[in-house]
């Protein structure tokens, strides 16, 4: 499998595992007494991985099923395993809200274990997916065809959903898959569209220095 093939997965992928990350250490870190918006936020990241889910189920595995079938069995059996762990983080969560001030603190650790347990399986998850699967849709379909499913799949956000993931996969990814990104955004999106990913996805997400690289690209307007 040639590396430089179309990647339909890296950049949500490594979103993702950002995502996961910081959320664990606020996790790890809160205060469970006073957890101002951290639930919410938590609440906000499933919503954002049950559609990931919910996308590659519509989009990805129809796909491959029609050219190789059998060939999500396993996937769609991790994608069930998904589901279920994001009914047991919902309802943790909301145990944690019900809880008494004196039970919080446990509440909290058994929220933190709960997401992290998942956090694992998403990991080992992922690298199936742009190891096996990938190697498989790069056998099956033509970089044209991968980007088409990927364009499929954006079509379907809504605005907002389209710059919450644009939230999680600009400061994941390097600088030169930011540039190459953000160009074919903006070469192929309306201007107020680009402009909306920029103001709401771009410029809070990174720093100062990283966005100056940006407009000296001419892509940060």
């Amino acid at each position: 499998m040639k590396t430089e093939r179309y990647d339909l997965y890296g950049p949500i992928h490594k979103g993702l595992r950002l995502a996961h990350a910081e959320m664990m250490t606020r996790l790890a870190r809160a205060d469970y007494a006073a957890a101002g918006s951290l639930l919410g936020d938590l609440s906000r990241h499933l919503d954002l991985c049950r559609r990931h889910l919910t996308d590659e189920d519509r989009h990805v595995h129809p796909a491959l099923e029609a050219r190789r079938p059998g060939a999500t069995a396993e996937l769609e059996r991790q994608h069930d395993e998904h589901r279920d762990d994001f009914e047991r983080l919902t309802r943790t969560i909301a145990a944690v809200e019900r809880a008494a001030p004196a039970e919080r603190a446990e509440a909290g650790r058994q929220l933190f274990l709960t997401f992290t347990t998942f956090v694992a399986a998403d990991l080992a998850h992922m690298h199936e997916e742009e190891t096996q699967v990938f190697a498989t849709l790069c056998e099956l379909f033509s970089d044209e065809e991968l980007q088409a499913l990927e364009m499929a799949i954006i079509a379907d956000l809504a605005p907002a959903e389209n710059i919450a993931f644009m939230r999680l996969i600009i400061p994941a990814v390097s600088a030169a898959e930011r540039a190459a990104l953000l160009g074919g955004v903006k070469a192929s999106a309306p201007p107020e569209a680009f402009l909306a990913i920029v103001e709401h996805a771009v410029r809070p997400t990174l720093a100062p220095e990283d966005f100056a690289v940006l407009e000296r690209l001419g892509l940060a307007a």
